[in-house]
C-alpha cells in the first residue's frame, strides 16, 4: 500500500511517501515560506523523489490537529484536492498521536512506555496528550491516557502531576521545549524533553496501518481536529457579552 502524507500543524511542515511500512521519501518544507505556496510543489516533488506519481497513491494522509487554523485548513484541502483527483481515500491522523509515536519508545525499538506531547499552541498555551506507546510497524499500537486538551502549561503541568505522581515520563513537541521550566516545576525535578522529527513520515506509516484494518475514509469526510474554538468564534462571543 503507497501512502502520501502531509503535515502542516506548524511552520515546519513536511511531505512524505511510503510503502508498505518503509518510507520511501521524506520532505521537510521551507518555514520562510506560507504552507500555501509551497504545499502543492512539495507533494508532487516529493513523488517524483520516489519515482512515483499521484496516480500511484492508494491512500491519502494528513494531520488533523491540533495545530495552526490556516495550517490545518490548507493541509487538509490539499490533500481532500489530491484524493478526490485521483479517487482514493484519506486517513486523518492527530499531530498529537504522531509526536508520541515519532518520539516515543517504538521509535527507537524500546519497551512499551508513556510519552507526554506538548505543542505550543500560542497565547501562552499548550496542546497536550498523554500517550503509552508500544511496537512500531505492524505492531504500532497506540493508548491514549489523557486526549487532546489545550490550556496554561502551568495548569497542565499541575494535572499531569496528579496523573503521573513522580514517575514523570518523557515529553515531547514544540510546546515542552518552549516550557521545560514550568514542566522541571511540576515534576520536582529535570524532566526529559524530546525534539520530535518532521511528522510526515510517521503519519505515513500510522495511515498505512489503518488504512488496512478499513479505517480510511471518503476525503470529504476528513474533519480538523481544532481542540480550541477559532478566533473568529472567541472574537463573536466577546462581542455578544460586550455592554
Amino acid at each position: 500500500m503507497l501512502v502520501l502524507a502531509l503535515d502542516t500543524t506548524t511552520r515546519r511542515s513536511s511531505v512524505a511517501v511510503a510503502r508498505d511500512g518503509c518510507v520511501l521519501d521524506a520532505l521537510e518544507g521551507d518555514p520562510a515560506r506560507p504552507h500555501a505556496e509551497r504545499v502543492p510543489g512539495d507533494l508532487v516533488r516529493s513523488l517524483e523523489r520516489a519515482g512515483l506519481r499521484l496516480a500511484d497513491v492508494d491512500v491519502f494522509a494528513v494531520a488533523v490537529g491540533p495545530g495552526s487554523f490556516t495550517g490545518l485548513r490548507i493541509g487538509i484541502a490539499a490533500i481532500q484536492g489530491c484524493a478526490f483527483a485521483a479517487g482514493r481515500p484519506v486517513v486523518g491522523v492527530s499531530a498529537l498521536e504522531a509526536i508520541a509515536v515519532a518520539s516515543g519508545p517504538g521509535a527507537v525499538g524500546g519497551a512499551p512506555g508513556r510519552i507526554g506531547v506538548w505543542m505550543d499552541a500560542q497565547r501562552d498555551e499548550v496542546f497536550s496528550g498523554l500517550y503509552v506507546v508500544e511496537g512500531a510497524g505492524a505492531g504500532l499500537a497506540i493508548e491514549t491516557v489523557e486526549g487532546p486538551a489545550v490550556g496554561d502549561p502551568s495548569d497542565t503541568g499541575a494535572r499531569w502531576h496528579g496523573l503521573m505522581g513522580g514517575d514523570w515520563c518523557p515529553v515531547a513537541g514544540d510546546g515542552a521545549l518552549r516550557y521545560r521550566r514550568v514542566l522541571d516545576e511540576a515534576a520536582g525535578g529535570p524532566v526529559r524533553v524530546i525534539d520530535p522529527p518532521p511528522l510526515a513520515a510517521t503519519i505515513a506509516l500510522i495511515a498505512g496501518r489503518r488504512a488496512e484494518a478499513g479505517a480510511s475514509m471518503l476525503p470529504h469526510a476528513i474533519r480538523p481536529l481544532y481542540v480550541r474554538r477559532p478566533d473568529a468564534e472567541l472574537a463573536r462571543d466577546r462581542r455578544r457579552v460586550t455592554p
